[in-house]
């Protein structure tokens, strides 16, 4: 099943990638990215990609058997229900961790990744190195692969949040004239809503990954049927500080 998890994310990736490039309004964004732009999201998806897996894999681990060593493989859940853990509960304890990098405390790490001025897939693991040690999943998804005796579902959730926010971030967008739009809109947040939490006119809005009722049930949802004209914010640090702020 872990298998399974890591090609659906790497075809998810791949498969944007290819409608991007195949794509002449998005091909074009592409040429228009700066070598620093490359350079963040070449080191985010990276980290994201390679270090962050390890790290759970290893030291997070490695805490959970030192911190809990009778309780490996203790939750004994059916499929559906740690596939609901995963994709439900703990996306809403990522609403309210997105939330709290938006306070004052953690803004200053958590801006980096606003600063994109373009949706698409390569921006999605913009960051500074630190804000992924900040981030519920590397430490909460490992928790549960520890504690879960078959955490066959609790991974499919896993994937599908990845692959949802990998398309979250691109312009592949769904017609509104569409029967998916209409289905997946009541509950999903699709491209259209998170470009708006990009809009720095509404960065404190949709903080939601996978479902909208969060933001709706805390008031900071919002909804247009139009996209933004501008996204990103403009910040004055140099190309190391985004990578290393505050250590640079």
């Amino acid at each position: 099943m872990q298998n399974f998890a890591q090609l659906l994310i790497f075809v998810t990736f791949l498969s944007l990638i290819t409608w991007t490039i195949s794509d002449k309004f998005s091909r074009t964004q592409l040429k228009a990215k700066s070598r620093e732009d490359w350079l963040l999201d070449g080191v985010g998806l990276t980290i994201q990609g390679i270090f962050i897996p390890l790290l759970q894999a290893t030291l997070v681990y490695w805490l959970y058997q030192y911190l809990l060593p009778n309780q490996q493989g203790y939750l004994k859940l059916s499929p559906i229900l740690t596939f609901i853990l995963s994709f439900v509960v703990v996306d809403y304890l990522y609403y309210w961790n997105h939330r709290l990098l938006h306070s004052k405390s953690f803004w200053q790490l958590h801006q980096v990744h606003h600063t994109v001025t373009q949706m698409d897939v390569l921006g999605t693991s913009r960051n500074t190195v630190w804000t992924s040690l900040l981030i519920v999943y590397l430490w909460i998804h490992t928790l549960f692969l520890y504690l879960l005796a078959d955490p066959t579902g609790y991974l499919l959730g896993v994937s599908l949040t990845s692959a949802l926010d990998l398309w979250r971030h691109s312009r592949l967008m769904i017609s509104e004239n569409s029967w998916l739009y209409g289905f997946l809109s009541l509950w999903l947040i699709l491209p259209q809503d998170h470009a708006w939490h990009h809009c720095r006119d509404f960065p404190h809005a949709n903080y939601g990954a996978n479902l909208k009722i969060w933001d709706k049930l805390h008031g900071t949802y919002y909804e247009s049927p139009d996209l933004p004209s501008t996204i990103g914010i403009p910040i004055s640090l140099t190309w190391k500080q985004k990578i290393f702020f505050p250590f640079s």
